[in-house]
């Protein structure tokens, strides 16, 4: 069963230190939630599981379906996604000069992936029919709701294992925010995928999350063994719930 344990990470940017001694796992099947509000630490723990930040201590371990234990620091952003991992990047990252097809196209890169780039096709554009519809359009002029779904499309082009989403409901309204977070729960179930969510809006993240961590200031301030323990932790209820 795939999975990903990150032990007692460090990393930071230049001389500033966001994340210290940080330990998370994500089991296979699970939906883990990651919480916390802005510069905390959230992005840069997952920059440094998809090699995107090295981290200047601890170690990121991927256990495959096969048993097989890799170490993901010092891995490069293609090797990470190669190895059945993706990301749905905060903020979307498209290419707004291309089409929608041409986006999900890039979406498989992973080697595997190439050689089933119709059948991928057909699942996404089912999934999002919308961009069936568009897929002829600039992804740069879609609105922020199809631009997200588009984004989570292109991620799974790739036939990830594990996905990664990084902040879905920045920028969009909050009947869009459901609509993604259901669709994400949708897709989990339909490519038996492992999520991992680092997400601040508390209300739609704990609809699909089996467990969660909150971090603070680059600490993990409190591990929650279930959806029912991070809705009855009083940091949550402080900070997120409004008690």
């Amino acid at each position: 069963m795939s999975r990903i344990v990150v032990d007692n990470v460090e990393a930071g940017y230049g001389s500033v230190r966001v994340l210290h001694g940080v330990s998370v796992s994500v089991d296979s099947g699970e939906t883990v939630v990651l919480l916390g509000t802005n510069g905390n630490g959230k992005s840069t723990l997952i920059n440094c599981i998809m090699g995107i930040v090295a981290p200047t201590a601890g170690s990121i371990t991927y256990e495959t379906d096969e048993g097989e234990k890799i170490e993901l620091v010092g891995k490069t952003p293609q090797d990470v996604v190669e190895l059945g991992i993706s990301l749905v990047p905060e903020g979307r990252r498209l290419f707004p000069q291309l089409t929608v097809a041409e986006n999900l196209t890039l979406g498989a890169y992973r080697a595997s992936a190439r050689k089933r780039i119709g059948a991928n096709l057909e699942f996404v554009f089912e999934a999002f029919p919308v961009l069936a519809e568009r897929r002829r359009q600039l992804a740069g002029s879609m609105s922020g709701g199809e631009q997200q779904m588009l984004a989570i499309a292109r991620a799974l082009m790739s036939e990830p294992r594990i996905l990664v989403v990084d902040e879905p409901s920045v920028g969009l309204a909050p009947i869009l925010v459901s609509r993604v977070i259901a669709k994400i729960r949708e897709l989990k179930e339909q490519r038996s995928l492992t999520v991992l969510m680092a997400e601040q809006n508390f209300n739609q993240a704990i609809k699909i999350a089996d467990r969660g961590y909150i971090i603070v200031h680059g600490e993990i301030a409190f591990a929650a063994a279930s959806a029912a323990d991070l809705s009855e932790n009083e940091m949550v209820k402080q900070y997120y719930l409004g008690a």
